[in-house]
């Protein structure tokens, strides 16, 4: 039998290693009941990237926009970054699997009127909170972003029902370790948990990839040209 030259061999074992990545199983899975009259999140696949968290999540329905009108989406992921109970939020109720986490993430369809005779603005916000150990519920913590997908698309970009989220995991203060808790509560459901890889150990060079071009990608987000970080509104603590 011929032995294939070299070159070939490299591309063939490069295709099946993207191809094998792009399967790859969602971070989770949730089947949505006929009560969640809001856009909630079905298939997430969450991890590190670079310095940053991606998040490549599609909704049951478009998350923001006309067809939801004032019911859009209003999600909150939280990252437990260090996969302890130790650090971060501490609810009420002690048996809560929130417990500990470290980030919150919400996403929201808001509808903006910036004038009287106009119709609104529809977009899809994003707040990120740094959860310290004195926070007691998710609104409790340290406002690190306010994006939304017209001003920030080096962070937040959207392509039908799918949302594609940077988090920038940067902060000093943020604990971290090999394992990373993520933690999804639909409302009226069991929350669901996984476990993705930390910032600890990571390659750099691994993780989502969601807002790179090329094979073997989690998604394609469409174009954005990056830009500086917005400066949150003076005087604006979330």
């Amino acid at each position: 039998m011929k032995r294939l030259p070299t070159l070939l061999v490299c591309s063939l074992l490069a295709s099946a290693t993207a191809s094998a990545a792009g399967r790859s199983a969602s971070t989770f899975r949730y089947k949505p009941s006929p009560d969640d009259e809001r856009p909630v999140v079905v298939d997430a696949t969450i991890g590190p990237q670079g310095s940053d968290f991606g998040m490549r999540l599609k909704f049951n329905k478009d998350p923001f926009g006309e067809e939801c009108k004032q019911r859009c989406a209003n999600v909150t992921l939280f990252l437990d970054t260090d996969s302890s109970v130790q650090s971060g939020l501490h609810l009420p109720n002690t048996k809560a699997p929130e417990n500990g986490a470290d980030l919150a993430v919400v996403i929201q369809g808001v509808r903006e009127y910036k004038r009287q005779d106009a119709p609104p603005e529809m977009a899809l916000r994003v707040k990120i909170r740094q959860l310290s150990s004195d926070a007691t519920s998710a609104d409790g913590g340290e406002l690190l972003a306010d994006l939304n997908h017209k001003q920030d698309p080096e962070r937040i970009q959207t392509d039908g029902t799918t949302v594609y989220l940077l988090v920038d995991a940067t902060s000093a203060l943020l604990p971290s370790a090999r394992k990373v808790r993520v933690i999804y509560h639909p409302p009226g459901s069991k929350a669901l948990t996984a476990t993705i890889n930390g910032m600890v150990g990571t390659s750099s060079g691994r993780g989502v990839q969601i807002f790179k071009r090329g094979s073997g990608n989690w998604g394609r987000a469409p174009d954005a040209e990056g830009k500086k970080p917005r400066a949150n509104p003076p005087g604006d603590n979330g």
